[in-house]
């Protein structure tokens, strides 16, 4: 009998409350095309701004995902239900969720602060949040730097943001400091000139700027000569080992170390 009954009510609420459902729907449906064509013309816009891909999707994701609610809720207040409560219930639902998320949120905001602005970008070298080496990847929540001894670390973009960030790539060109200490008692013109010749045979040191040889400090124990050439970015480790070496064996040649 009950089913009897419910079966016999049906007509009756759907004469009553057809209309309604009807227009809920097509809220739903015209509110969901709307949004994506919102989303669309966004994205559209973002990506003549020259801003990185995985932002512009997080972002259009983000707006889309924001219209869909406020049709959803708009679609069920058609239905006559009370929405004033809905919002609240999904606004403390958000606040909740936000403040058990705040370090990823924190994460998120330095991503995009990265990605703005781009201190770095793929490929560079840099030395920030106690981590050194060659960005991989630049992502929403975290940066992925490969160490010199080929380690993968997954760093969150939080403390990258908010400390500083060295960056080796970022000019084309670097100087090398090198510090050379020899005898008190050498010749100091000597010296300079064995110096002088290993900077002029290697063709990977820039003419200009020029080279500097200087006497950083002498005292009658030792003479320390300070060794300034300028390379090329990607030269920078290859010319200062070779020099490394070369000096030792010009100085060790000449008598000048034993």
């Amino acid at each position: 009998m009950k089913w009897e009954a419910l079966l016999e009510r049906i007509p009756h609420f759907l004469a009553a409350n057809g209309l309604k459902f009807v227009a809920a729907i097509l809220i739903y449906i015209i509110g969901k095309w709307v949004a994506k064509l919102v989303t669309n013309l966004v994205r559209k816009v973002l990506d003549k701004s020259k801003l990185d891909s995985t932002l512009i999707t997080f972002l259009c994701n983000m707006i889309y995902a924001l219209l869909l609610t406020f049709v959803i809720i708009a679609a069920i207040g058609k239905l006559g239900v009370q929405t004033t409560s809905l919002v609240a219930i999904v606004g403390a639902a958000g606040l909740a969720v936000g403040m058990a998320l705040q370090g990823s949120l924190a994460n998120f905001a330095s991503g995009v602060m990265l990605i703005l602005f781009k201190p770095f970008k793929v490929g560079d070298k840099i030395s920030a949040a106690g981590t050194t080496g060659t960005v991989q990847e630049i992502g929403i929540f975290h940066t992925t730097i490969i160490t010199s001894d080929n380690t993968k670390i997954i760093v969150p973009n939080s403390p990258i943001a908010g400390g500083a960030i060295t960056n080796f790539s970022a000019m084309p060109t670097r100087r090398i400091e090198l510090s050379v200490s020899v005898p008190g008692t050498s010749d100091m013109a000597k010296v300079s000139s064995i110096l002088q010749n290993i900077l002029d045979s290697d063709e990977r040191i820039l003419k200009d700027p020029a080279a500097s040889i200087v006497v950083s400090s002498a005292t009658a124990g030792e003479i320390v000569f300070g060794v300034y050439p300028h390379v090329n970015n990607a030269d920078m480790a290859a010319v200062q080992a070779s020099l490394n070496e070369q000096i030792k064996l010009k100085l060790t040649a000449e008598g000048i170390w034993a």
